[in-house]
């Protein structure tokens, strides 16, 4: 299995870098993760747009989807004609959520925008999903807008988890148990806010959770370009003791030969 960074920052894109977006990939099969501001044309590097398997959406803080309304506009309109809509599953119950994001986008003569080239539909996270070579499973983090960390596997056993956004208090253990490679969401070095609520992880934290999964390698994820990753990386050096990797495009980590 590999993982490829589509982008990697925090909620403004940085001075040549996108958000959160992730492409994993297995034998034959390649899905993304998020596809938010500027990670379509990263995602344009490694994979023919028009054959990805799935898209799957954490939740729909403009971070992580952005750029479906990018992808919207290539699939419909390039010169290479879309043979078929490429499956893009959203977060339970937030169908109604992304109607209001079209609609604002383009207006109420343009409803149902996403449908013209997707497959759109709803997963259920209490369920396995399959999507060709890979199954993902779902758990809810705690984050101000419900998102939901995933977690990919093969039929080899290897495994990725990725975060999406979420804080301390969530209860992800079960879902990262054993996983090779952990993707964590490192929005902040240090935090006074109360860690019950808190809708975000410090390095120090995201290091816990690796070390906590058992994971091999962690990429610090979500990360504010103002931030030294330096620090970043020495504060989850504290808590985790094995690789450890700074997001950034095109940063591509395979789960059985690791190397960048």
């Amino acid at each position: 299995m590999r993982i490829t960074v589509l982008g990697g920052y925090a909620a403004p894109t940085t001075s040549g870098s996108g958000c959160s977006g992730y492409l994993v990939q297995h034998e034959q099969t390649s899905v993304v993760a998020d596809l938010g501001p500027a990670t379509l044309g990263e995602l344009r590097r490694h994979v023919d747009v028009r054959s990805l398997d799935a898209i799957l959406i954490s939740h729909g803080h403009l971070d992580h989807v952005l750029d479906l309304a990018a992808l919207h506009h290539l699939l419909m309109y390039s010169p290479t004609p879309l043979d078929r809509k490429v499956p893009l599953f959203l977060p339970p119950s937030s169908s109604g959520q992304f109607d209001l994001w079209e609609q604002a986008l383009y207006g109420g003569s343009d409803d149902g925008m996403l449908a013209e080239t997707f497959e759109v539909s709803e997963y259920d996270p209490s369920v396995e999903l399959t999507v060709g070579d890979l199954s993902v499973r779902f758990r809810a983090t705690v984050h101000p807008l419900q998102a939901w960390a995933m977690r990919f596997s093969n039929e080899g056993a290897e495994s990725i988890g990725y975060t999406a956004d979420t804080g301390p208090s969530a209860d992800l253990d079960p879902l990262f148990s054993g996983v090779d490679v952990l993707v964590s969401e490192t929005t902040y070095i240090d935090s006074d806010e109360p860690s019950a609520w808190r809708g975000h992880l410090t390095a120090a934290e995201a290091g816990m959770l690796a070390a906590r999964a058992g994971a091999s390698t962690l990429v610090l994820s979500h990360r504010w370009e103002e931030d030294d990753g330096a620090i970043l990386r020495e504060r989850a050096s504290c808590t985790f003791t094995g690789r450890i990797e700074l997001s950034r495009p095109g940063l591509t980590i395979d789960t059985a030969s690791p190397t960048v």
